[in-house]
């Protein structure tokens, strides 16, 4: 059921993606790349494209990774740490800053995007398939 209702979501809540690309950096220094948030999952840079490096559940540089320095819900450098000291960033190719990506509900800047914050919610779900995910956030 829980899926289900995640699904119906999903779909109805984002059903395009926006024209400016959200890339995210990781690290303490923000100097890690782990991925465009918004980028169809056929590109190489992806976090949808299940067989890329930011999209693969196996790449230690990777959200989907629960055992990963920058997924999971213990890493302090995971956006899905509620008490994450160093999570990620969001920003454009310009370098325009579009707020922390955190579960942490009052970082100081915490991101607003919507995208972003879908994911903190159902990160567990959604990194089971981000392939199967994205058909369903995106179509």
């Amino acid at each position: 059921m829980k899926k289900i209702l995640l699904l119906f979501l999903l779909f109805f809540t984002f059903n395009i993606i926006t024209a400016q690309n959200i890339l995210i950096f990781g690290g303490k220094n923000h100097d890690v790349f782990l991925g465009c948030l918004n980028c169809n999952k056929y590109a190489d840079s992806s976090i949808w494209n299940k067989y890329g490096n930011n999209g693969s559940k196996y790449n230690s540089n990777c959200i989907w990774n629960k055992y990963g320095n920058f997924g999971g819900k213990y890493s302090s450098e995971s956006p899905f740490n509620k008490y994450a000291s160093n999570p990620p960033v969001l920003v454009d190719r310009e370098g325009n800053f579009y707020g922390y990506f955190t579960a942490d509900t009052y970082f100081l800047k915490r991101t607003n995007h919507k995208l972003a914050l879908l994911i903190i919610d159902y990160w567990e779900t959604i990194g089971e398939d981000v392939g199967q995910a994205y058909d369903k956030i995106f179509k």
